[in-house]
């Protein structure tokens, strides 16, 4: 059977093509451009090429280095920690319990992850403030409470990331407990395993690609996060809750230097693209 012309074969391709080339990876290539120049925002009537100016002027800003170190410690205690265990915990609670309850969690769970952003924000910023609901649940059991949005605020917006983004995991892992053959974890049981040792031999290597993606888009998720912390505390108090993404935003809006935040915002890619090929090198690995 003969083959026809390649071009030919390709040519179906070529409005999607034209329209990937045109919305997305031009604005990408002019971001790059910004980034190595001294573009602003307001009073400036020609910008020019400065090269890696913006990239070394960040590696010696200490506000930039703080944003790093929040958004590695909002990703890791929200996303890595947060979502995914409770995620998983959820998963495996409902797959044991009754209807009804699967219903009503499942509802509940996802009704925050529904919830536009900004919405979820002021729901949590309502819970943490000062005069919120967890303040009154401790006057009514007796506990102290105290301002969490200025004590606390990075772990504050960290658990407002968990409740929001919660229900994806527990999707992702219900659906993988379930293609987990019945025969394998009863012959577990059969064979004495507990819960911790079926846990542990059975269930986590059994879904350790689902758990990697998971991971994965997770993460990716929580770095760009910018509505929610934004509604709970503009980055604040100070700079304590502000992440790269808050950080970009104030370097190329609020102070108009717009080349320096695209240069942070290309170091963010850098960032998101490291764990990415962290968590793909462990999908390579075979169970």
């Amino acid at each position: 059977m003969r083959r026809g012309n390649p071009a030919v074969r390709a040519l179906p391709l070529a409005p999607a093509l034209v329209l990937l080339l045109l919305f997305l990876a031009g604005p990408i290539a002019y971001c790059v451009w910004i980034a190595f120049t001294d573009l602003q925002l307001t009073g400036q009537a020609h910008s020019s090429f400065v090269g890696f100016a913006n990239f070394r002027r960040a590696f010696r800003d200490d506000a930039f280095l703080n944003a790093v170190w929040l958004t590695l410690v909002f990703t890791v205690v929200s996303s890595l920690v947060g979502q995914n265990t409770l995620g998983l915990a959820l998963a495996a609670l409902m797959k044991r319990a009754s209807k009804p309850v699967r219903t009503l969690t499942g509802a509940v769970v996802v009704t925050a992850w529904v919830l536009p952003e900004v919405v979820a924000g002021f729901l949590l910023y309502a819970f943490f403030r000062r005069e919120g609901t967890l303040n009154a649940i401790l006057d009514w059991l007796h506990l102290p409470g105290q301002n969490w949005l200025f004590t606390l605020p990075i772990l504050a917006v960290s658990f407002a990331n968990v409740w929001r983004g919660t229900a994806f995991s527990m999707l992702v892992y219900s659906a993988a407990l379930d293609e987990i053959p019945a025969e394998i974890t009863e012959a577990a049981e059969v064979d004495g395993a507990g819960g911790w040792r079926l846990l542990w031999h059975i269930t986590l290597p059994m879904i350790r690609r689902s758990i990697g993606t998971n991971l994965m888009l997770n993460t990716l998720q929580s770095l760009s996060v910018f509505g929610l912390i934004w509604v709970m505390t503009r980055g604040g108090p100070g700079d304590r809750s502000q992440t790269l993404p808050l950080f970009m935003y104030e370097q190329a809006f609020q102070n108009s230097m717009i080349g320096y935040g695209t240069a942070v915002a290309l170091l963010l890619l850098v960032v998101g693209s490291l764990f990415s090929v962290v968590y793909l090198r462990l999908l390579r690995t075979e169970v």
